[in-house]
């Protein structure tokens, strides 16, 4: 039996724990062949550089594509993109997968789309269907119509892809892969590693603490000009409040230059001893950090996934996640310090909230792929030549 060649591909650390578990059952299924594909910022150290965690895990990587161009400002993510076009089509070419998975909404995300289009290699999109605040949401829907199968990852996303004209029976909710990871730390009591030793980073805080926050803060693509400002504002505030933080690096985006010099600058200038920073950190690693946090602080879309699946309150800054699906543990505010800091106080009160299944309940890998391996494989849109 010949099985059907599967390409996934990665283009950034985020993306990895979006879909970690489906790469896993799509291995080991005995009808399926996993190529994966690793791309851009997933590949630069100073982002984390995902691969090593990737190979880590047991997974082959089957191509590197070398796509990020420096910048970090609109016309490098226009120039990326491009770049990714042009490398993913000559990938494609030579794997010749019977599909290709592209995964939710980063910028880059497009350049995978396009090229498996335009070669009528059936396209999978993952988590369609959403709604955001920023460039991201106008990524996500194009990569809908460009798909032709999609395992989106709520209710509410399912009926917004058929709005979009797409067809009803290759449209299935399989919830989130990311829920299937937070689901096997439920039961979890404690904190099992300490990741000052485990993971090194920088700052003050050099000791584990009993009680801590976690912040995760990343650039809007349209506001990239105010990222440090932002970042700075929050800054303010965690090292005023002088709660044990350990705080992350951002996403690479328009805009993260300007977030990484607000973080280098505040640690240089004040030197908090209550604040550690890191560039990464396993991804089931960085879900039990969060499971026993007291809080998560950011704009990052895990507080509106996997956070609300564990009950972990969230404060959430901004317009990145304008709209999208929440469960009870978010409090929304505005780039305000004193917003920022009345919410962290009042979630503070609060004890862990009610879970969400809202996306999904724990078993999403093995539903995608077992649909993959039996979903009609088919290019839905004619393209003429």
């Amino acid at each position: 039996m010949t099985k059907r060649k599967i390409c996934v591909v990665i283009t950034a650390r985020p993306s990895y724990s979006r879909v970690k578990t489906a790469l896993r059952a799509i291995n080991e299924h005995p009808e399926l062949q996993l190529q994966l594909v690793v791309a851009g910022s997933a590949l630069l150290d100073r982002y984390g550089n995902a691969a090593d965690y990737i190979e880590r895990d047991g997974f082959k990587i089957d191509e590197r594509v070398f796509m990020v161009l420096e910048g970090e400002n609109k016309t490098a993510m226009a120039k990326t993109t491009g770049l990714g076009v042009m490398e993913l089509a000559n990938v494609f070419y030579n794997l010749k997968p019977d599909a290709v998975v592209t995964i939710a909404d980063r910028f880059e995300t497009i350049a995978t789309s396009i090229a498996a289009a335009y070669q009528n290699i059936p396209l999978v999109h993952l988590q369609g269907g959403e709604v955001t605040g920023n460039i991201d949401e106008k990524v996500r829907h194009a990569n809908t119509k460009l798909a032709d199968i999609h395992f989106v990852a709520s209710e509410d996303a399912k009926a917004r892809v058929i709005k979009l004209g797409e067809d009803a029976d290759f449209v299935f909710n399989t919830g989130c892969p990311s829920i299937d990871i937070a689901h096997e730390l439920i039961n979890q009591s404690e904190l099992d590693f300490n990741p000052i030793s485990k993971y090194g980073g920088v700052g003050g805080l050099t000791e584990m603490p009993e009680n801590y926050f976690v912040v995760l803060q990343h650039p809007v693509t349209n506001e990239y000009n105010q990222a440090k400002s932002d970042i700075t504002t929050t800054l303010n505030v965690i090292n005023k409040l002088e709660i044990p933080t350990f705080w992350f690096w951002p996403n690479v985006d328009a805009g993260s230059d300007g977030t990484s010099n607000g973080i280098r600058s505040f640690r240089e200038k004040f030197n908090p001893k209550h604040i550690r920073f890191f560039k990464n950190m396993d991804a089931i690693d960085f879900l039990k950090l969060l499971h026993h946090s007291q809080c998560l602080i950011g704009n990052s879309s895990v507080g509106i996934r996997e956070c609300s699946f564990l009950g972990v309150p969230v404060v959430n800054i901004g317009t990145r996640q304008h709209r999208r699906e929440r469960g009870q543990n978010t409090i929304d505010v505005t780039y305000d310090g004193t917003q920022i800091k009345q919410a962290i106080l009042e979630q503070l009160k609060k004890p862990k909230n009610k879970r969400s299944t809202i996306y999904g309940d724990g078993d999403s890998g093995k539903r995608i792929a077992d649909l993959l391996a039996t979903t009609e494989l088919r290019f839905h849109k004619t393209i003429s030549y």
